[in-house]
C-alpha cells in the first residue's frame, strides 16, 4: 500500500513538471532566421590596403560594392522593407577637433533600394537615380554646394584604417547634400534593416596627408 502510494506521487510530479517546461527544454522556441546584409569589392580583399587608384593621392575613384542578402547562409532578394540604401566612409584613426570623432570623409544617401551595388567612380552632387552625396571633407570646402568622394590620405606611417558603413534603411531620408553628419545619422536611426561594413587600410606619400 506504502509501496504504491509512493509511486503514485513520483509519478504525479513527474507529470507536473513536464506540464509546467515550456517548449524548447525551457529556452522558448528559436528565433526565425532573418535575411543579413553583407558586401564586397573587387578593388581590394576587405581588411586589405587601399590602391593608389582609390586614394586622395592618386586617382580619387570610389571604389565599387556589390551588395549581398543571404539567408541561413544561403542568397537571397533583398527584404521588401528595404527602400534605400546608404554609405558613410570614415577614418576611424584620425581625430577631428581634438574630440572623440572620426574623421567623416564621405558620405551619400537615398541609393535606391533595388540597388544591387555602387558602381567605380561614383559622381559628385544628386545623381539621377536619386543617390545624393551627403557630407564628408568635400562639404567642408568653402562656398561647397554638392558633395562628393574624397578618397583616403593619411600621411607616411602607421596603416590608417578606412571604414565603409553600409546601411540599408526602411525609408527615403528627406535630408539635403548639407546635412550634417548628426543629422544623417539621426534620421538612419529607427529604419535601419541591415549593415554590413568593408575596411581598407592606406598610408600615403612622404610629405603628404590628410
Amino acid at each position: 500500500m506504502k509501496l504504491t502510494l509512493s509511486a503514485a506521487v513520483i509519478l504525479s510530479s513527474a507529470a507536473l513538471a513536464v506540464a509546467q517546461a515550456p517548449p524548447g527544454g525551457g529556452r522558448g522556441a528559436a528565433p526565425a532566421p532573418r535575411p543579413v546584409f553583407s558586401v564586397s569589392s573587387s578593388a581590394w580583399d576587405d581588411g586589405g590596403e587601399v590602391p593608389m587608384h582609390n586614394a586622395y593621392f592618386g586617382d580619387n575613384k570610389s571604389p565599387a560594392f556589390e551588395f549581398h542578402w543571404t539567408l541561413g547562409g544561403n542568397p537571397t532578394a533583398a527584404p521588401d522593407t528595404v527602400k534605400t540604401y546608404a554609405v558613410i566612409f570614415h577614418d576611424i584613426e584620425n581625430s577631428t577637433n581634438r574630440t572623440t570623432l572620426d574623421t567623416l570623409h564621405w558620405s551619400a544617401f537615398n541609393i535606391p533600394g533595388n540597388a544591387t551595388g555602387m558602381p567605380e567612380g561614383i559622381a559628385a552632387g544628386t545623381l539621377p537615380d536619386g543617390t545624393i552625396n551627403g557630407p564628408g571633407i568635400a562639404m567642408t570646402r568653402p562656398n561647397a554646394t554638392e558633395g562628393s568622394f574624397f578618397g583616403p590620405g593619411a600621411g607616411p606611417g602607421p596603416f590608417h584604417h578606412y571604414v565603409f558603413e553600409f546601411y540599408a534603411l526602411d525609408t527615403k531620408l528627406d535630408l539635403t547634400p548639407k546635412a550634417s553628419r548628426d543629422e544623417l545619422m539621426k534620421a538612419m536611426d529607427g529604419h535601419v534593416v541591415g549593415k554590413a561594413a568593408y575596411v581598407g587600410r592606406f598610408h600615403g606619400p612622404a610629405g603628404r596627408g590628410r
